[in-house]
């Protein structure tokens, strides 16, 4: 009996290195004299694609001879079916093997790729972005070349004015984009924008028309309802503004415009909010570093009325110094924990660096706004001279106003930022029980051998001394304490 054929692209081991081997001869032949017709052409390509997605038992898509094969259909192909399907399979191969990424840019197609980049399609953007982006690992690629010669930084600023365009005049976006290829496409041209102006930063310049088209994307699309509130394309909308210039001309206009100048500090401080709810400790780091440094660069370049605006929103207020600071689920309170947060170094840096611009880089006023036991750290290891008052207590006001009345300021604990008459005294507190005091107990004693055995510092444990200078009486197992506290023993 027969054995069942399987359908194109299920085969596996000899059986598709074979069939691998035979699309590959047939794609080259084709390019030396057509042999194939469109749809043939193009059915070998699809075919072609499925076998590439497992690199096992495919080698001849990945040798130089298969790259160029595909770079040739992709690039001089012209037919956009053709091309694009070959791209895919391209992008893939470059994709899963590295090696694959020096033998696509030494066929020398980078004109070719920045040209095609151009053609206003959402699939040529997507899969040309992707190449691109892919080459700017491990490769020699000239970036500065595809910059200055081939007009890349123009054409993706004008991809992402396509994609702002869309946004223009309407109503914050209910769904995602119009079109999946949309989506996929302002994805992969901000992934490639980062790499770019990250690996060529003396190019960065060119790039500086893209913020206006970022910050209408950022502000424009509804924040997600889910969980993580920071995934594409905010995400991206994040990275790419990092390396970019905000200080320009055009970025500033863009940024503060006249008719609504808090939009943008606004959109990136509820994303904050929503990030430090979200996300454990142990994933801020990756996900939130950058956006707090988007919104310290935001801060340095804002004219005041947005600055004061930021430091209302970001500074501890009078509700946040009923507690001690850090204390709470406010956005304020977060963010002084987060300046601490042992899991997460860059973030703690970044937290603690735009709570200084927002003191106007005072360590006075920083230790007033933060509380000293949040600023020594900061102040310590930038070596910025503590201040002689830090320990002594001050006043607030309403809104951390230096203006405010002496009537409406309040005393501060220096150490914790907490007003004073909001401290909970020792006679407020509750009394230990004994089984509390017992316990507190053997922890000190516990504490005390240890320290002890360093060798470190000569201590002797409290109850150890209280023995030896007979202050020490052990009372019988019947002991109790009457109502007024004096001692009674049981009798039989």
């Amino acid at each position: 009996m027969a054995q069942r054929r399987r359908p194109p692209g299920n085969l596996t081991g000899p059986g598709k290195l074979d069939a691998v081997t035979d699309l590959m001869d047939k794609l080259t032949e084709d390019l030396k004299s057509t042999q194939l017709s469109p749809p043939e052409r193009d059915s070998a390509l699809e075919e072609l694609k499925l076998y590439g997605r497992d690199p096992r038992d495919a080698r001849p898509i990945f040798t130089k001879e298969g790259i160029e094969t595909l770079t040739r259909h992709a690039f001089d192909s012209t037919s956009d079916t053709t091309s694009r399907n070959a791209l895919k399979v391209l992008c893939n191969a470059l994709f899963l093997r590295s090696e694959t990424r020096q033998m696509f840019v030494d066929l020398g197609y980078e004109a070719k790729a920045c040209s095609k980049l151009q053609s206003g399609s959402w699939d040529d953007e997507f899969l040309v972005s992707r190449l691109i982006l892919l080459t700017t690992y491990e490769t020699n690629i000239n970036l500065l070349k595809l910059i200055d010669q081939h007009q890349l930084a123009d054409t993706m600023v004008q991809n992402l004015e396509r994609h702002a365009k869309r946004l223009d005049g309407k109503a914050a976006r209910k769904t995602a984009y119009f079109d999946p290829m949309e989506g996929m496409a302002l994805e992969e041209t901000l992934k490639l924008l980062f790499n770019v102006t990250n690996f060529c930063s003396e190019r960065v310049s060119k790039f500086a028309p893209a913020v206006s088209h970022i910050v209408t994307l950022l502000c424009k699309y509804d924040i997600p309802a889910t969980r993580t509130p920071l995934v594409p394309p905010f995400s991206l909308f994040i990275n790419a503004l990092v390396n970019l210039d905000l200080s320009s001309g055009p970025a500033q206009t863009a940024l503060f415009p006249a008719s609504e100048p808090e939009v943008s500090a606004n959109r990136l401080i509820d994303l904050l909010g929503l990030a430090l709810k979200a996300y454990p400790e142990s994933e801020l780091e990756q996900t939130t570093s950058p956006l707090v440094c988007v919104i310290l660069s935001v801060y340095e370049h804002a004219p005041d009325a947005v600055r004061r605006a930021i430091q209302g929103r970001l500074l501890p207020t009078e509700d946040d110094r009923k507690n001690v600071l850090g204390k709470g689920d406010t956005l304020p309170a977060r963010l002084l924990r987060n300046s601490t947060n042992a899991l997460a170094p860059q973030l703690r840096t970044a937290i603690s660096q735009l709570l200084f611009d927002m003191s106007d880089k005072d360590a006075t006023k920083f230790v007033k706004n933060v509380g000293y036991g949040f600023a020594s750290g900061f102040l310590f290891q930038n070596q910025i001279p503590i201040p002689e008052a830090a320990s002594e207590g001050y006043d607030v006001g309403s809104g951390n106003s230096e203006g405010a009345s002496s009537s409406s300021r309040k005393a501060v604990n220096p150490i914790t930022g907490q007003f004073l008459d909001a401290e909970q005294s020792i006679s407020e507190l509750p009394e230990m029980t004994d089984e509390e005091k017992e316990r507190e107990a053997e922890k000190l004693f516990v504490l005390f051998e240890r320290l002890k055995k360093t060798g470190v510092m000569s201590v002797q444990n409290p109850v150890e001394k209280a023995v030896q200078e007979g202050r020490f009486e052990e009372l019988p197992d019947d002991y109790e304490e009457d109502g007024d506290g004096d001692a009674t023993t049981k009798k039989n």
